[in-house]
């Protein structure tokens, strides 16, 4: 049960990924092939690979993580504090390296737990494939060869929402609204996060976005408790 997770061992988190490169003709010939055949299968509407390039970064063959975020409660005399640090840069490789450090740092134990939305479908095995891509060893928390089910630390907010239902997806900003979790009003939302990073270039405020998501995930997983939100004066966020 939910209840009986010791919530200062869960390591919330959340991905921001861009495409590769900041369009399609600058691709090399080979991944331009991979990808023409990759948009066969996924385009709408007599869209060509060209204007579909945009999208390539929910894919880790095709994109590169440009931040991770994460959350960590701390409970201090009876409060619950919610504690955001981010890893971003441009070099995806240096990126990977300071996050998987903390993860082999502190959580590296039995009974620690990594915690997304849709982690088990994307961020998860994402951050996994771009860490063998980069030729990083990948975390212990991370590396499921050889792992009986029971053995994966992982939760998922959107598998424990479904309760074994298989038929849709229900997105982390519709479970705010339904649990009336306070979200604030965004700037940009995920699919523009491509854009912001290659035409403005504005890595922080990709930062920002994600860190409002990992707060979001760690309220509605407390809902999923029924337990009641950490209030806003106890998100503690580096600026």
């Amino acid at each position: 049960m939910l209840t009986k997770i010791n919530l200062e061992k869960i390591l919330f988190l959340d991905i921001e990924t861009v495409a590769q490169q900041p369009e399609f003709s600058k691709l090399d010939d080979n991944f331009k092939k991979h990808w023409e055949q990759k948009a066969s299968f996924i385009t709408r509407n007599e869209e060509t690979p060209e204007e579909i390039y945009n999208r390539a970064g929910i894919y880790a063959e095709f994109g590169k993580i440009v931040c991770i975020s994460v959350g960590v409660i701390r409970i201090e005399n009876g409060v619950k504090k919610l504690h955001i640090k981010s890893f971003y840069n441009d070099n995806e490789k240096e990126l990977l390296t300071s996050f998987f450090e903390m993860l082999n740092q502190h959580y590296n134990s039995q009974d620690a737990l990594l915690c997304a939305h849709n982690g088990k479908e994307f961020d998860f095995p994402y951050i996994a494939r771009r860490g063998l891509i980069n030729g990083l060893n990948i975390p212990q928390i991370l590396d499921l060869a050889g792992k009986k089910p029971w053995e994966i630390s992982h939760l998922d907010t959107l598998q424990l929402w479904k309760f074994g239902d298989y038929k849709h997806y229900t997105s982390l900003s519709l479970l705010t609204t339904i649990f009336n979790i306070p979200t604030p009003k965004d700037d940009i939302d995920g699919s523009m996060v491509n854009e912001v990073y290659w035409k403005d270039n504005d890595l922080k405020r990709i930062a920002v976005y994600c860190e409002k998501d990992v707060v979001a995930l760690t309220q509605l997983f407390l809902r999923f408790r029924n337990e009641s939100l950490i209030d806003q004066n106890n998100i503690v966020i580096p600026q």
